[in-house]
């Protein structure tokens, strides 16, 4: 009998932290019509002659900060990581593979292994607990794309979000538990970032996403595909599990790109704000990230720390992502088998 296949996949990382790796990254990466969601033409134009000239040697240069010569990026060691504890937790019934949207390991490379093993199923899990077209959507469609041209197609199924997965939430929950939240002024919820017009893409109805006030803050049939509703949702449920009071905790996103307007607040913003108002010491959740990345260990660990720093603050702390927490793997071992 063959085994179930499993496919994990995160968003990827450049080969090196060199300059060149870094723009090959960035210019698959950016050139996605589900990420930068312009015509090609235009998208072109956007990445090829200016994002990525001009980017790319700044991203290599925090790259090299956060990359080890033995591991590589953070967020590769922990998605390898993580493929090796579900894999030993399966057992001999399942293969498991690890896969990045954009570079390496590719999709095809493990569809293909997943193929020779001649499985029975696979079952594909985007590494991404809030749906997003740019995101889930992406790797749905790219798998999809791949397995169309095979003349033989095993039973695939995805999981489109897992941003209110019980285990998941626990997780997130006791990582926050360590640093004791009660010592903390303040505790955001920072998630990274989408254009606005992505989002209003995602309502259906046409009638609710940024119609209705506070269209977010709860989860209805009209923003049941809403990323940022989704946002707002697990931070609620990691509150709720840490007995946080509403006015304790903001949710907010980072790392926006452009001039367009993104889902708001931004971190940037809600830091000046918190600092304006005597906040001194402020503990950080990045629960889209379920490994630690560029995103997370400079971003808000360094670069929003610095700047709080300078607006009066003492002391930013980031919660650790799941990377090798093993109720994560418990969450994971979970969806794998959810439906089978």
């Amino acid at each position: 009998m063959g085994k179930q296949g499993v496919l994990l996949v995160n968003l990827g990382t450049p080969d090196s932290p060199s300059t060149s790796d870094v723009r090959t990254y960035l210019d698959e990466f950016l050139m996605d019509g589900r990420v930068i969601d312009f015509p090609v033409a235009a998208r072109a134009l956007l990445v090829k002659g200016i994002i990525v000239p001009f980017r790319g040697p700044k991203s290599a240069k925090l790259y090299k900060e956060i990359w080890s010569d033995t591991t590589g990026s953070p967020l590769m060691h922990y998605s390898i990581i993580q493929k090796d504890m579900l894999e030993q937790r399966l057992g001999d019934d399942y293969h498991v593979e690890l896969a990045m949207r954009y570079q390496n390991p590719s999709i095809e490379s493990a569809l293909n292994k997943l193929k020779d093993a001649q499985v029975n199923s696979i079952k594909v899990i985007p590494l991404f607990p809030h749906y997003a077209s740019a995101t889930t959507g992406s790797v749905i469609e790219k798998v999809m794309e791949l397995v169309s041209k095979w003349q033989t197609i095993p039973n695939i199924s995805f999981i489109n979000s897992f941003h209110d997965n019980e285990i998941m939430i626990e997780a997130f929950a006791d990582s926050g538990k360590k640093h004791k939240p009660e010592t903390y002024d303040h505790i955001l919820f920072s998630f990274h970032g989408l254009p606005k017009r992505q989002l209003r893409k995602a309502d259906h109805s046409k009638q609710h996403c940024q119609k209705v006030e506070n269209c977010c803050s709860v989860m209805t049939e009209n923003n049941k595909f809403c990323y940022s509703a989704q946002c707002f949702d697990t931070a609620r449920l990691i509150a709720q599990k840490l007995d946080l009071p509403k006015e304790k905790y903001t949710v907010c996103f980072q790392s926006r790109l452009g001039k367009d307007p993104w889902a708001q607040p931004y971190t940037s913003v809600v830091l000046e704000e918190r600092a304006k108002l005597g906040d001194k010491r402020i503990l950080v959740f990045c629960p889209a990230f379920v490994a630690d990345c560029l995103e997370t260990v400079h971003e808000i660990a360094v670069e929003y720390a610095e700047e709080f720093e300078e607006m009066g603050g003492e002391h930013i702390q980031l919660v650790e992502s799941l990377n090798d927490n093993p109720k994560w793997i418990d969450a994971l071992e979970g969806l794998v088998k959810a439906n089978n």
